[in-house]
């Protein structure tokens, strides 16, 4: 008789006029060699052909349908009609390699006080047949120093051991602790929520081979990522939880990711020749900011199209001498 399996898992797919993808990431978790529990594939109000495409996997499914409320209510749903104790995350529009589930039980099972635990993944530009890990294995087991954890996520986001929605694995309990997803909002509403169980839970599984493929055509552009309403998400979002860090004791690692998470943003915000947004960043954020690295800021921004031009010519010269390994959307 087979032994019942100590880890049980639910698996939420958030889904909304995917209907060219969502067969491709269900099948990916039909394909896993640890077979999951349960699939829910929360449809947000798709009005092209998603729901057909759900529904041809028959029973292998659990389809929701609700009114379009945004990823994090979608997420919600399905974490509510989850029946197990462990969820895990699939955005719909993307897929898992075969061994996810399998790599990420076998680390939770060897680290049984771990709350939630996450993995590295490929970043995939694949209209350009381009793909690369978001860390690199060697690296990322490097800073791992021999262990299958992170002490605390914040410091790991600086090594860009960053979370990503389709590799997280989280027991339930955490969400009755921290509550669900915010669904005021279409954005960051992942980063949110990582943030806040780190507050609670600041110790995570890691797994340093790539498990999952992140699909970026699809995703938003730069300059939509910092658009003037998103720039604000960004910075609402730093400004409450330097207060939570403050509360849970945990002021010095949040300071220095926000400081870093700051700093990347702005050297973004260059190539879009986005002036006001970095001015409004440094005069949020620039307690937080090296000294020399707020004055060159500040300098760039004198002549903002003369660098953004600059930054364009840079950046095409490392694409053709091939000196970039990370796989990043093109500014341009």
């Amino acid at each position: 008789m087979n032994k019942e399996p100590s880890i049980r898992v639910s698996v939420v797919i958030p889904a909304y006029n995917i209907e060219g993808y969502i067969g491709r990431a269900i099948k990916s978790v039909l394909a896993q060699t640890r077979p999951v529990d349960e699939i829910i594939v929360v449809d947000d109000g798709s009005t092209d052909g998603t729901a057909e495409e759900i529904k041809k996997f028959g029973e292998q499914v659990r389809y929701i349908h609700q009114e379009n409320s945004g990823p994090g209510a979608a997420r919600n749903t399905g974490i509510k009609a989850a029946r197990y104790e462990w969820i895990a995350f699939l955005d719909g529009d993307d897929e898992w390699l075969s061994e996810y589930l399998e790599k990420q039980l076998e680390l939770l099972q060897r680290n049984k006080d771990l709350m939630w635990s996450n993995s590295n993944y490929f970043c995939c530009l694949c209209n350009d047949n381009r793909r690369g890990p978001r860390i690199e294995p060697d690296r990322a087991r490097a800073i791992l120093d021999e262990k299958e954890y992170f002490d605390n996520y914040f410091p790991a986001c600086q090594h860009k051991a960053i979370a990503c929605s389709d590799t997280v694995l989280i027991r339930r309990e955490v969400f009755e602790e921290v509550g669900l997803f915010r669904e005021d909002r279409n954005y960051a509403e992942d980063v949110d929520m990582w943030w806040r169980i780190t507050f609670r839970w600041p110790k995570v599984g890691y797994v340093a081979e790539p498990l999952a493929v992140y699909h970026m055509d699809r995703k938003g552009t730069l300059t939509e990522e910092f658009s003037h309403e998103n720039l604000q998400i960004h910075i609402d979002l730093l400004e409450q939880h330097l207060k939570s860090a403050a509360d849970h004791h945990q002021s010095e690692q949040f300071e220095s990711l926000a400081s870093y998470l700051v700093t990347s943003w702005i050297r973004g915000m260059l190539f879009e020749n986005n002036a006001a947004g970095i001015q409004k960043l440094l005069e949020r954020f620039g307690y937080l900011m090296k000294p020399d690295f707020r004055v060159l800021a500040r300098s760039l921004i004198v002549f903002p199209r003369f660098t953004a031009g600059c930054c364009h010519a840079i950046s095409r010269v490392v694409r053709f001498l091939r000196l970039r390994r990370q796989i990043i959307r093109r500014p341009d």
